[in-house]
């Protein structure tokens, strides 16, 4: 399968620690250019029009302080104003869309709620099955398992089916308006394109091509394309 392959533009092993600091801003978060999940939280920060330092760090890089805010040593990580730290991704957004009144993209509890949410999970689960495909395939070839390589792959494949379905020829993946749920599902089809350009899902699935292209021009999705780090 094309996704079992060795994804293209894999970034060297290291790199360093970069802030990105332009004002005094105490809320932070931390993490990389190409994590689909520190991309989400990134989005949902723009989308409520809130002001925050993005501190680069790899958590592959032996020299990472990721572990120092994250026992699990995983990013995205917010640091807030007061000096909390918050993870993961899900938790992440769910704190940032009660903390401005702009735009809210979690619904009340309820049933539109538990739908968005839900859609929330099946795009985290086709990330991280994508993300430990990239992973697995960058260990020696003597020490990768293809059976787990496949196993990922499977669970991307029926997610976008999934996803393909769920949408249908609806304008938004929960409700009649923009919300997590749209941000998620571009996150994870973001995710595909940057790591596997040769996984047609374009071709198989129209109605999320068209829908990725719609969610692709907006500001924040534009701002935040995953990228890897510059070679060293």
């Amino acid at each position: 399968m094309a996704l079992c392959r060795a994804p293209a533009g894999a970034p060297h092993p290291g790199g360093t620690i970069a802030i990105s600091k332009q004002r005094d801003i105490d809320m932070k978060l931390i993490g990389s250019h190409a994590s689909p999940f520190v991309r989400k939280a990134r989005i949902v920060l723009a989308e409520k029009r809130i002001e925050y330092d993005f501190v680069v760090d790899n958590p592959n890089d032996p020299a990472s302080r990721v572990p120092d805010f994250n026992p699990l040593g995983k990013v995205p990580v917010l640091v807030t104003d007061d000096g909390a730290t918050i993870y993961d991704s899900s938790v992440i957004v769910e704190y940032l869309d009660t903390v401005s009144p702009v735009g809210r993209l979690i619904p009340e509890p309820g049933r539109q709620r538990i739908q968005v949410k839900r859609w929330e999970a099946l795009a985290d689960g086709v990330m991280d099955a994508a993300v430990l495909c990239v992973q697995e395939s960058r260990r020696p070839a003597k020490e990768q398992s293809r059976a787990w390589i496949e196993r990922q792959a499977t669970k991307v494949s029926q997610g976008l089916r999934a996803a393909s379905h769920e949408l249908g020829e609806r304008g938004w993946c929960a409700g009649d308006s923009y919300t997590l749920a749209d941000i998620a599902l571009g996150c994870a089809l973001g995710y595909l394109s940057f790591r596997f350009a040769d996984l047609d899902w374009r071709a198989q699935y129209p109605n999320l091509k068209r829908h990725a292209a719609k969610l692709f021009r907006r500001p924040p999705f534009e701002a935040t394309e995953p990228r890897d780090p510059p070679a060293a």
